[in-house]
């Protein structure tokens, strides 16, 4: 059995690759779903000896099937938002831990100690239904910084905006993580002038306004608060890490998580630094469910290490998709 501790004490890509491959040898022996992926494609995982030649999970089974590589009860069973019969992803958590010890560390790689931070977060769209991952991951956060003034407002945008002044004046370090919207909500009511606040929007209008591309909401957002720039969190529901962008929509991702771009036509095939493709993420904090997952996001890699988001594909033709569906 792998121990789940080393994978976050990962220190270069030599060390994330051992990890890896030991990750999904474990997982293609003892998942019964990402084995019966792999069987369809007539893949031997046993002569696998580099990353590039590991077969991305499509993201999609999360929809279908119980991704599980250990026989244990379950902790939690997070779910993605979604419309009213729309069929939602189930990311079943056998050990909460790990969770917890990826977004801690996590946070803790970009942004330093948790309790030197005021955590305020306006999450309504999430607040308002069951099985965040988000919400699981920012209460725990709002617990640990261990100051008053943390925790979720819902509607009272006037209450927020209050809280928000007076501990940016008393030059306390903030930081208010947002839906896209509500930010839009709480700057179209109050404006603000920070110095001491990192905003960080999370995503998503969540059909409450009009879609906006990120430089735009950047703007509006940068204006709004009279902040320099807009921090970003990456992550989703099937996956139990996060990647940071901390301005201009330009993420790194922590030690034990990495990105690479494949080719929309080809599945298998991996595009070249600085080409736009589909994004594929190995996130080893994915144990016990599966940690190569080929999601429904566009991207692109720069020489820096950096990666962006350049939107979604809903209809996306990932070969082998259809496998067990049903």
């Amino acid at each position: 059995m792998i121990n789940s501790a080393s994978l976050f004490k990962i220190k270069n890509p030599s060390e994330f690759e051992l990890s890896a491959l030991a990750v999904f040898k474990f997982q293609a022996e003892n998942n019964a779903v990402y084995r019966a992926f792999l069987n369809y494609l007539n893949f031997d995982y046993q002569k696998v000896s580099s990353l590039k030649a590991i077969p991305f999970l499509p993201i999609q089974f999360f929809k279908t099937h119980r991704i599980l590589s250990v026989d244990k009860p379950i902790q939690e069973t997070f779910l993605s938002s979604g419309t009213t019969g729309m069929q939602q992803s189930k990311h079943f958590v056998s050990d909460l831990s790990l969770y917890e010890t990826s977004y801690l560390k996590g946070f803790q790689y970009f942004y330093g100690n948790i309790t030197d931070y005021t955590i305020l977060a306006l999450l309504p769209s999430y607040l308002e239904r069951n099985g965040s991952s988000l919400i699981y991951m920012v209460a725990d956060l709002i617990k640990k910084s261990r100051k008053p003034k943390s925790g979720f407002y819902l509607n009272n945008l006037d209450d927020l905006a209050k809280t928000l002044i007076a501990l940016d004046q008393k030059g306390e370090k903030v930081m208010l993580i947002g839906v896209s919207f509500a930010l839009l909500d709480l700057i179209e009511k109050h404006n603000f002038h920070l110095k001491n606040t990192i905003i960080m929007e999370t995503g998503g209008m969540k059909g409450r306004r009009k879609e906006l591309i990120r430089a735009a909401l950047h703007q509006q957002l940068c204006l709004g608060f009279g902040v320099s720039k807009i921090h970003s969190e990456y992550g989703m529901t099937e996956l139990l890490s996060q990647a940071y962008s901390k301005g201009a929509g330009f993420f790194n991702t922590p030690p034990w998580m990495k990105i690479s771009i494949r080719d929309t036509e080809d599945a298998f095939s991996f595009l070249p630094i600085g080409q736009a493709g589909g994004i594929n993420v190995i996130d080893l904090a994915n144990l016990n469910s599966c940690a190569f997952i080929a999601t429904q996001d566009l991207g692109k890699i720069y020489t820096n290490g950096t990666f962006e988001i350049l939107g979604r594909f809903d209809n996306s033709d990932i070969r082998g998709c259809n496998l067990l569906v049903g």
